[in-house]
């Protein structure tokens, strides 16, 4: 009970610095799984990294800046909204049978800032959205892989903001 009471207060108290926390949690989460686990990111995992890291910010300025929060929230939902398409399609991606990965094109094998140097940036954020076989790879799971959990929390966040700004 006590518990649910916590996040009662936290949710109508601290929303923006919890999810500016939580986001920056999971950011640090994934570069620690980068440089001590050996893990590479593939570009559509960069991409998620930048959603959360634009959740961040958002909630950040909405938490110092409380007269905008509404309009702060409408950019994280935007960016969870994002973050959810780029998860969403990843885990898609990863259901594939291993015929459908193999037919697919190596958009994913190239780094992210290799293809927005390449592409330019609109033109390398949809070649690594396509995705490709390296992003159907499944490297890290604890109940979830990666990029499901990303999507979980997209959703979350998304949903938890929504309820927050039609309880004003």
């Amino acid at each position: 009970m006590q518990l649910l009471q916590f996040i009662k207060t936290v949710y109508q108290n601290y929303f923006e610095l919890a999810c500016f926390m939580g986001s920056s949690i999971i950011i640090l989460l994934a570069i620690f799984m980068d440089y001590y686990l050996g893990l590479d990111a593939c570009p559509m995992c960069i991409m998620s990294r930048y959603a959360f890291g634009l959740i961040a910010f958002w909630s950040l300025i909405g938490f110092f800046f409380k007269n905008i929060a509404i309009v702060t929230r409408f950019f994280v939902i935007a960016s969870g909204l994002g973050g959810i398409a780029i998860t969403g399609k990843q885990v898609y991606l990863q259901n594939l049978s291993a015929e459908e990965i193999s037919n697919l094109a190596a958009s994913c094998g190239m780094p992210l800032s290799t293809q927005i140097d390449y592409f330019g940036l609109i033109g390398g954020i949809a070649n690594a959205y396509k995705g490709g076989p390296t992003c159907a790879e499944e490297n890290w799971r604890f109940i979830f892989n990666f990029a499901e959990w990303g999507l979980l929390f997209f959703i979350i966040i998304s949903i938890a903001t929504l309820v927050k700004i039609g309880k004003k």
